[in-house]
């Protein structure tokens, strides 16, 4: 298993050596007497496209340009200053902040503090893009309670060793600082990721980790940076092939394309969260004929949505445009529980044997 003890000491010091070489160019403007400026990547969604080589989406080549020569833009200059110490603080004194926590710090920051905190997470989102760095190597997480996973993997946080069997029934917690963790041993040889906890804790019980020798990740709905992370690390450290089980819903495949390809509102970072290479083995319109699951009608949302999906590039492919249209031909739409209609083990003795046989070509037993 490939070292990674280290990572997060190296991710910090990249980031403070790229907060210091700012502040550094700010102080020389300033004694060259011209107004200090900060090229930032363009978010907007005419500068993200899809890279067909990568398959993600990135940015592409536009930049704006914030000036303390700007009257209209000398607040915001400013402020990004402020965020930009305020990492640099944290990062020297090894501490974290959350998102909001900083919202409310600038309270007292002397460019004056922000009207919301959609304001401040923007101009962190402007340093990430400009740096090339995650929030989390800034010094800064957010909120957001992390996911579980669990089976054969022992990690190490800190100076704690922890085996995510052994974590308690509902496994051990991704935190939001992952890339500090170090995977010490992993007997897994593939990864099982659910979208709903309960089909999480269903698999768990049923101990499909240790039948599929499998990492078992509830992914709580839409996944989080850190679980996206995780997964990524995952697949590109340990060498674990990542599956993705979600609801047959258009809002359940937009859940599995964002580990897969990324979303376009991170394209500055889809580099550190992608997994182009994971497989979608969730609940598909063909198994809703198939399995003759329990079904709900779809809204005129969920249609709308398949529609927008269908002219996604991320979906351009022969298996996602065939269960997309059927899907709309249907009309229906089917929860991964619903395979509970044959009884409670019956996802992990029948539907996921069946379909990792059909991803690895292996048979798993139970399978039939």
């Amino acid at each position: 298993m490939p070292k990674v003890e280290g990572r997060g000491k190296e991710r910090k010091k990249r980031a403070e050596e790229k907060l210091v070489a700012l502040g550094a160019e700010i102080i020389e403007d300033i004694a060259r007497v011209v107004p200090p400026r900060l090229k930032i990547p363009s978010r907007s969604t005419s500068n993200i496209v899809y890279d067909e080589a990568n398959r993600y989406f990135v940015l592409g080549p536009h930049y704006g340009v914030r000036s303390a020569a700007s009257i209209k833009q000398v607040k915001k200059f400013a402020q990004t200053m402020c965020v930009a110490d305020f990492c640099k603080e944290l990062i020297t004194s090894k501490k974290f902040a959350t998102l909001r926590e900083m919202y409310y710090t600038a309270e007292g920051w002397e460019s004056g503090p922000f009207g919301d905190q959609g304001e401040s997470d923007a101009i962190l989102e402007d340093l990430e893009a400009a740096f090339g760095l995650k929030r989390e190597d800034l010094g800064l997480t957010p909120e957001e309670d992390g996911a579980a996973v669990y089976g054969q993997l022992v990690i190490k946080e800190d100076d704690v060793t922890i085996d995510a069997t052994k974590a308690g029934r509902a496994g051990y917690t991704i935190p939001p600082t992952i890339d500090d963790v170090e995977f010490v041993k992993c007997k897994a040889k593939r990864v099982i990721a659910v979208e709903t906890m309960g089909m999480y804790h269903r698999l768990v019980q049923e101990e499909a980790w240790k039948k599929f020798d499998a990492l078992i990740v509830g992914l709580k709905g839409q996944a989080a940076r850190a679980t996206r992370r995780f997964l990524k690390r995952a697949h590109d450290e340990l060498g674990l092939p990542v599956y993705l089980n979600c609801d047959g819903d258009p809002f359940g495949f937009h859940i599995a394309m964002v580990i897969i390809s990324g979303s376009a509102k991170l394209a500055y970072i889809n580099h550190e969260l992608a997994v182009p290479d994971a497989k979608y083995i969730g609940v598909t319109a063909s198994d809703i004929v198939e399995y003759e699951l329990p079904t709900d009608k779809l809204r005129e949302l969920d249609i709308a949505r398949l529609k927008q999906l269908q002219k996604d590039p991320r979906y351009n492919t022969e298996f996602w445009q065939g269960e997309i249209k059927k899907m709309l031909e249907l009309g229906k739409k089917a929860e991964q529980q619903a395979f509970a209609k044959y009884g409670l083990a019956y996802v992990v003795n029948k539907y996921l044997p069946a379909k990792l046989e059909q991803v690895e070509g292996q048979k798993f037993l139970g399978a039939g």
